[in-house]
């Protein structure tokens, strides 16, 4: 018997695999694929179950996965990842697999990813790629643009080994699932899986996987750029490195660089062109701008610690630990009165002059880095108390 079940499924050790259909308006094409899944089922002699975990349909979809023999979950949260995050927590198997209900994935693959799971893999990624993708099955700028590019970011950020980042059809085992503790609701579930999966040094391998042009007569729910977007943002706010620290550290270096290089004087490049105290400033204002994106790295990598978005990373926590708010205040109150000597002199030297005007070229390059170093020592000293703060939570 098929029926409505909302809750959480208390796993039977007699059901291998549930194989899981997120569904929105899909009755144009839900029959069918429930169809290859039973038959594919069937023939290989599994215990499984079917779930349609339906996403608030409004065109009788419910009804075809009952009539088909499906189990259906209702998830009211709306998202592709709400779908697939309560339909998950709902199955009955030991294995997962699941896929896009609007035709366009082959239900009758199930096999491969079965024979993986059963080997011990945690994430078994389909690749459309290595597969074979139908003539008009994915749109040019998903093919060849959107998809290489995210997951070459996938690999850069977080050494992701698949080449398929956003493949609707993929299988993993319940305790992998349990483990990875995913939360969004969108379609940046899918990089959420395989991001949580590589972090937490899971077995991830990939099978080669079709993809059809879908049968449906609506339009389809994904926006590509803005799930692109989706994708991407994810990826920058999980890998702090990239967003904050890399960036942070090259404004930093080059800053002190060019800085260092100006301090004695203008620097002249050809006869016509050089570089005076107009670029110092910049200069100057890309330590403090990139300072600034260091603390974010280290802010967001705590905070992500603390709630568990990432896993623990027992060097980054050593280096927590040996940080004191003593120490921080030290260091950005010399910063900061290494800077009030600077303006100090600089107000001398101006006195001597009888508060007259003055070369502003030569002022200014006691001026920007006495005001540089008050402002980097102040933020310093910010720095330290909101990790301090953020410390005590982590301890707690």
């Amino acid at each position: 018997m098929s029926s409505y079940s909302p809750g959480i499924s208390t796993q039977s050790e007699t059901v291998e695999l549930t194989v899981l259909m997120p569904c929105l308006n899909e009755a144009d094409t839900l029959a069918t694929c429930i169809r290859k899944a039973k038959a594919c089922i069937d023939h290989l002699g599994l215990s499984a179950e079917v779930i349609v975990a339906d996403n608030g349909s409004t065109d009788g979809s419910p009804l075809v996965a009952v009539e088909e023999g499906a189990r259906v979950v209702a998830v009211a949260e709306r998202g592709y990842g709400s779908a697939l995050y309560h339909g998950a927590r709902a199955a009955r198997g030991r294995y997962i697999v699941m896929g896009d209900a609007d035709g366009s994935y082959d239900f009758s693959q199930l096999d491969v990813f079965v024979a993986e799971l059963r080997r011990g893999t945690d994430l078994v990624m389909g690749n459309r790629f290595l597969g074979g993708i139908d003539a008009g099955a994915m749109p040019w700028k998903n093919r060849h643009i959107g998809n290489p590019a995210l997951s070459g970011i996938g690999r850069l950020f977080f050494a992701c080994p698949v080449g398929d980042l956003h493949c609707g059809m993929r299988g993993f085992s319940r305790e992998a699932f349990d483990r990875m503790g995913l939360q969004t609701t969108g379609m940046e579930f899918a990089s959420e899986m395989v991001v949580k999966a590589t972090l937490l040094d899971m077995r991830i391998a990939e099978v080669p996987t079709t993809l059809a042009r879908d049968g449906r007569t609506r339009q389809p729910h994904l926006r590509p750029w803005r799930d692109g977007w989706r994708h991407l943002r994810f990826m920058l706010l999980y890998s702090p490195r990239w967003l904050f620290l890399y960036p942070g550290l090259a404004l930093m270096i080059g800053g002190a660089m060019v800085g260092a290089l100006l301090l004695p004087g203008p620097l002249r490049i050809t006869a016509a062109f050089g570089l005076d105290v107009t670029t110092l400033l910049f200069a100057f204002a890309a330590i403090v701008l990139g300072f600034q994106g260091v603390a974010f790295a280290v802010f967001a990598r705590v905070y992500a610690l603390n709630e568990g978005l990432l896993p623990r990373d027992p060097k980054f926590e050593r280096y927590l630990e040996r940080f004191t708010l003593e120490t921080g205040l030290a260091v950005g109150a010399l910063i900061t009165v290494a800077g009030l000597g600077a303006a100090v002199y600089a107000v001398i030297t101006w006195s001597r002059a009888g508060f007259g005007a003055l070369d502003a070229r030569a002022t200014l390059r006691t001026a920007i880095p006495a005001v540089t170093a008050m402002c980097l020592g102040g933020q310093i000293i910010l720095t330290s108390f909101l990790l301090s703060f953020l410390g005590l939570r982590r301890r707690r």
